[in-house]
Protein backbone atom coordinates (compact mmCIF):
# COMPACT_ATOMS: atom_id res chain seq x y z
CA UNK A 1 0.00 0.00 0.00
CA UNK A 2 1.47 3.61 -0.79
CA UNK A 3 1.66 5.92 1.97
CA UNK A 4 -1.19 8.74 2.18
CA UNK A 5 0.33 12.30 0.85
CA UNK A 6 -1.17 15.13 3.64
CA UNK A 7 -1.21 18.78 3.19
CA UNK A 8 -2.01 21.43 5.23
CA UNK A 9 -2.28 25.13 4.37
CA UNK A 10 -2.93 28.29 6.13
CA UNK A 11 -4.42 30.90 4.75
CA UNK A 12 -6.35 33.90 6.45
CA UNK A 13 -6.24 32.91 9.92
CA UNK A 14 -4.25 32.49 13.59
CA UNK A 15 -2.85 29.16 12.88
CA UNK A 16 -4.60 28.10 15.85
CA UNK A 17 -6.02 25.06 13.78
CA UNK A 18 -2.19 24.11 13.24
CA UNK A 19 -1.18 23.93 17.42
CA UNK A 20 -4.66 21.78 17.82
CA UNK A 21 -2.94 19.29 14.93
CA UNK A 22 0.16 19.74 16.79
CA UNK A 23 -1.67 18.56 20.14
CA UNK A 24 -2.22 15.33 18.89
CA UNK A 25 1.27 14.68 20.02
CA UNK A 26 2.17 10.92 20.05
CA UNK A 27 -0.91 9.76 17.92
CA UNK A 28 1.18 12.17 15.22
CA UNK A 29 4.24 8.82 15.42
CA UNK A 30 0.73 6.58 14.29
CA UNK A 31 0.00 9.16 11.73
CA UNK A 32 3.60 9.01 10.46
CA UNK A 33 3.66 4.87 9.99
CA UNK A 34 1.37 5.29 7.23
CA UNK A 35 1.45 9.13 5.64
CA UNK A 36 3.69 11.73 4.86
CA UNK A 37 3.62 15.29 5.17
CA UNK A 38 4.42 16.87 1.93
CA UNK A 39 3.77 20.88 2.10
CA UNK A 40 2.29 23.32 4.98
CA UNK A 41 4.02 25.86 7.39
CA UNK A 42 5.74 22.76 9.12
CA UNK A 43 7.34 21.75 5.97
CA UNK A 44 9.82 23.53 3.75
CA UNK A 45 8.30 22.46 0.63
CA UNK A 46 7.57 25.53 -1.79
CA UNK A 47 5.76 24.73 -4.38
CA UNK A 48 2.56 22.68 -3.53
CA UNK A 49 2.96 19.04 -4.71
CA UNK A 50 0.50 16.90 -6.98
CA UNK A 51 -1.46 13.89 -6.03
CA UNK A 52 -1.78 14.94 -2.83
CA UNK A 53 -4.36 12.94 -0.90
CA UNK A 54 -5.74 14.92 1.97
CA UNK A 55 -5.39 18.64 2.32
CA UNK A 56 -6.26 20.54 5.36
CA UNK A 57 -7.15 24.02 4.98
CA UNK A 58 -6.90 26.75 7.82
CA UNK A 59 -8.14 30.07 7.67
CA UNK A 60 -10.44 32.07 5.29
CA UNK A 61 -9.61 33.39 1.74
CA UNK A 62 -8.85 36.69 1.95
CA UNK A 63 -6.46 38.00 -0.95
CA UNK A 64 -5.43 37.21 -4.50
CA UNK A 65 -2.96 34.60 -3.48
CA UNK A 66 -4.88 32.64 -1.76
CA UNK A 67 -7.55 31.99 -4.42
CA UNK A 68 -4.76 31.07 -7.15
CA UNK A 69 -3.47 28.80 -4.44
CA UNK A 70 -6.85 27.47 -3.53
CA UNK A 71 -7.06 26.71 -7.25
CA UNK A 72 -4.19 24.74 -7.37
CA UNK A 73 -4.58 23.04 -4.61
CA UNK A 74 -7.84 21.72 -5.20
CA UNK A 75 -6.40 20.63 -8.88
CA UNK A 76 -3.71 18.52 -6.96
CA UNK A 77 -5.87 17.00 -4.16
CA UNK A 78 -8.30 14.30 -3.80
CA UNK A 79 -9.69 15.28 -0.60
CA UNK A 80 -10.04 19.04 0.75
CA UNK A 81 -11.02 19.72 4.15
CA UNK A 82 -12.16 23.54 5.10
CA UNK A 83 -9.88 22.59 8.63
CA UNK A 84 -11.69 25.31 11.28
CA UNK A 85 -14.08 27.97 11.27
CA UNK A 86 -12.48 30.49 9.86
CA UNK A 87 -12.17 27.98 6.67
CA UNK A 88 -15.86 26.67 7.12
CA UNK A 89 -16.91 30.20 7.34
CA UNK A 90 -14.66 32.99 7.43
CA UNK A 91 -14.90 33.73 11.20
CA UNK A 92 -12.93 36.49 12.28
CA UNK A 93 -10.99 37.16 9.22
CA UNK A 94 -14.24 38.01 8.30
CA UNK A 95 -15.16 40.68 10.40
CA UNK A 96 -14.08 43.27 7.64
CA UNK A 97 -16.96 41.87 5.36
CA UNK A 98 -19.65 44.58 6.45
CA UNK A 99 -16.93 47.49 5.86
CA UNK A 100 -17.77 46.68 1.66
CA UNK A 101 -14.60 45.94 0.23
CA UNK A 102 -11.12 45.90 1.22
CA UNK A 103 -9.71 49.78 1.09
CA UNK A 104 -11.65 50.88 4.63
CA UNK A 105 -9.29 48.56 6.23
CA UNK A 106 -6.53 49.01 4.17
CA UNK A 107 -6.59 53.12 4.24
CA UNK A 108 -6.99 52.84 8.45
CA UNK A 109 -3.94 50.49 8.70
CA UNK A 110 -1.90 52.82 6.28
CA UNK A 111 -3.05 56.01 5.70
CA UNK A 112 -4.61 56.79 9.33
CA UNK A 113 -1.71 58.72 10.76
CA UNK A 114 -1.99 57.27 14.08
CA UNK A 115 -1.06 54.17 12.74
CA UNK A 116 1.84 56.06 10.70
CA UNK A 117 5.06 54.55 11.89
CA UNK A 118 8.93 54.52 10.36
CA UNK A 119 8.14 52.79 6.91
CA UNK A 120 9.93 49.54 6.38
CA UNK A 121 11.84 48.37 3.20
CA UNK A 122 10.28 46.42 0.68
CA UNK A 123 9.39 45.50 -2.68
CA UNK A 124 6.40 47.03 -4.44
CA UNK A 125 3.61 44.32 -4.90
CA UNK A 126 5.15 41.79 -2.24
CA UNK A 127 2.08 42.23 -0.47
CA UNK A 128 -0.94 40.76 -2.27
CA UNK A 129 -4.05 42.42 -3.37
CA UNK A 130 -6.95 41.77 -0.80
CA UNK A 131 -10.34 40.51 -1.80
CA UNK A 132 -12.99 43.24 -1.34
CA UNK A 133 -14.61 40.06 0.65
CA UNK A 134 -13.42 37.12 2.42
CA UNK A 135 -14.09 34.30 1.43
CA UNK A 136 -14.92 31.02 3.23
CA UNK A 137 -12.92 28.14 1.75
CA UNK A 138 -16.11 26.91 -0.23
CA UNK A 139 -16.85 29.56 -1.47
CA UNK A 140 -13.37 29.81 -3.76
CA UNK A 141 -13.34 26.16 -4.75
CA UNK A 142 -15.43 22.51 -3.37
CA UNK A 143 -14.88 21.17 -0.41
CA UNK A 144 -15.01 17.54 0.36
CA UNK A 145 -15.42 17.93 4.13
CA UNK A 146 -15.97 20.48 7.21
CA UNK A 147 -14.02 20.17 10.22
CA UNK A 148 -15.30 23.23 12.57
CA UNK A 149 -13.99 24.67 15.57
CA UNK A 150 -12.42 27.63 16.86
CA UNK A 151 -9.95 25.60 16.91
CA UNK A 152 -11.26 22.33 16.36
CA UNK A 153 -10.20 20.23 19.42
CA UNK A 154 -7.12 17.75 19.05
CA UNK A 155 -9.56 14.87 19.66
CA UNK A 156 -11.99 15.82 17.02
CA UNK A 157 -9.14 16.27 14.55
CA UNK A 158 -7.62 12.88 15.66
CA UNK A 159 -11.11 10.75 14.56
CA UNK A 160 -11.58 12.93 11.44
CA UNK A 161 -8.39 11.39 10.33
CA UNK A 162 -8.79 8.29 11.55
CA UNK A 163 -12.02 7.77 9.60
CA UNK A 164 -10.74 9.26 6.33
CA UNK A 165 -7.05 7.11 6.57
CA UNK A 166 -10.14 3.68 7.14
CA UNK A 167 -11.00 5.00 4.17
CA UNK A 168 -14.66 6.18 5.60
CA UNK A 169 -16.08 9.80 5.08
CA UNK A 170 -16.07 11.28 8.32
CA UNK A 171 -19.23 11.56 10.24
CA UNK A 172 -19.12 14.12 12.78
CA UNK A 173 -22.36 14.83 15.22
CA UNK A 174 -23.10 16.21 18.26
CA UNK A 175 -20.43 17.79 19.87
CA UNK A 176 -18.77 17.61 17.29
CA UNK A 177 -20.66 19.95 15.42
CA UNK A 178 -20.37 22.56 17.63
CA UNK A 179 -18.48 25.91 15.83
CA UNK A 180 -16.56 27.77 18.46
Amino acid sequence: MDRLKIATVWLGGCSGCHMSLLDLDEWLFELAKVADVVYGPLVDTKEYPAAVDVCLVEGAVANTEHVELMHQIRQRTRVLVAFGDCAVTGNVTALRNPLGSAAPVLERAYLDPANLRPALPHEPGVVPPLLDRVLPLQEAVPVDFFLPGCPPPADRIKAFLQELLAGKAPHLTGANLRFG
